[in-house]
């Protein structure tokens, strides 16, 4: 039997495709139909919701993004510039599968998305970004260029003290040392949201680059999303706010997904390593595994970010076509 491939709308078919992101151990929050119809809205994409079926079992899920522009197509996962957390396809159901059967469905549900892509939209350029799932040979197999990508992740392992331990001397120090009358960390509110979208902003524009994630975007993620799905994690000093990370949230992930950036003003007290290990702390206590710090590339960065002794993980980007729509999605973006 093959893999029937079916398309969801992303309204009236919400609840059904929500519970195949729940079941599946690959997915984030911004898989949900809401988060793709508030990604789509954004981008000024059409959303098309691919699911693959084994008989009456869910195999695999893989939210496409349509863009056109005059007579060009494109096909994105994500959006294209919605700054979104890592979409691409997801599956779900295979675990209990052995090896060889797991590849062989697998195989035949992306052949069918991609088969579907090519037939019904006709892109002359396609972009997938898969993250938290590692066979991506049928893509090669399809002829798609497939490069690597890589972020830091922190395995929320063991009590406070041992997971405290397990970072550099410096953050231990920093963390261990901050007079704890002298700031408050917590889960702040929509308003923080805000906050810390417009520190980033500012940061961005200091460097003379571009940040096109806007305030009323993360503010509608927060309110849409399942609570606790979004959560700002802010740092502040006598009432005031002077740092913050928007964290997103699924069963067994944290990702640090905006946010951490220079605070505009210098201080002594260590910000962002605080604000981190806040975020590590409270999802060890609720028993998350992981924390994607969203990034392993810059190594500026990196520097901070290896100090919490993370692992490297691997993520794909995967294309097709033309890159001429890419450029015309991005002055698309600017001017809007």
């Amino acid at each position: 039997m093959t893999v029937e491939l079916r398309v969801l709308n992303p309204r009236t078919e919400a609840d059904e495709w929500n519970r195949y992101v729940e079941r599946s151990g690959g997915t984030n929050p911004f898989f949900r139909a809401e988060a793709l119809r508030l990604q789509a809205a954004d981008t000024g994409t059409r959303p098309h919701l691919l699911v693959g079926f084994k008989g009456q079992e869910a195999v695999g899920i893989f939210p496409i993004f349509e863009y056109t522009r005059g007579p060009f197509t494109g096909a994105f996962s994500p959006a294209p510039r919605s700054w979104s957390p890592y979409l691409g396809p997801a599956v779900l159901n295979v675990e209990k599968l052995k090896q060889r059967k797991a590849d062989r469905r697998i195989k035949r549900f992306l052949e069918g998305c991609l088969e579907w892509v090519d037939e019904e939209l006709s892109p002359i350029y396609s972009k997938f970004i898969a993250a938290e799932f590692d066979d991506v040979r049928p893509f090669v197999w399809n002829d798609y260029e497939v490069k690597p990508g890589y972020t830091y992740v922190v395995d929320l392992e063991g009590d406070e003290e041992e997971l405290l331990n397990r970072f550099s001397g410096d953050a231990r120090n920093n963390i261990r040392n901050a007079d704890e009358d002298a700031y408050v960390v917590e889960e702040g509110d929509i308003t923080d949201v805000e906050r810390i979208v417009e520190q980033v902003d500012r940061r961005y524009e200091n460097q003379d680059r571009s940040f096109h994630l806007s305030t009323e975007f993360a503010q509608k993620a927060y309110h849409r999303l399942p609570d606790g799905s979004l959560r700002p994690y802010v740092c502040r000093i006598d009432g005031e706010f002077v740092g913050g990370i928007l964290v997103v949230e699924s069963a067994r992930t944290r990702y640090r997904w905006q946010g951490g950036v220079k605070p505009d003003t210098d201080l002594e007290l260590p910000v962002n390593d605080l604000l981190d290990w806040y975020v590590m702390r409270d999802g060890l206590r609720n028993e998350i595994a992981r924390y994607d710090m969203v990034g392993a590339g810059v190594p500026s960065i990196n520097r901070y970010k290896a100090k919490f002794n993370p692992r490297l993980e691997t993520h794909y980007e995967i294309t097709d076509g033309s890159l001429g729509l890419d450029l015309v999605v991005d002055q698309y973006r600017k001017l809007r």
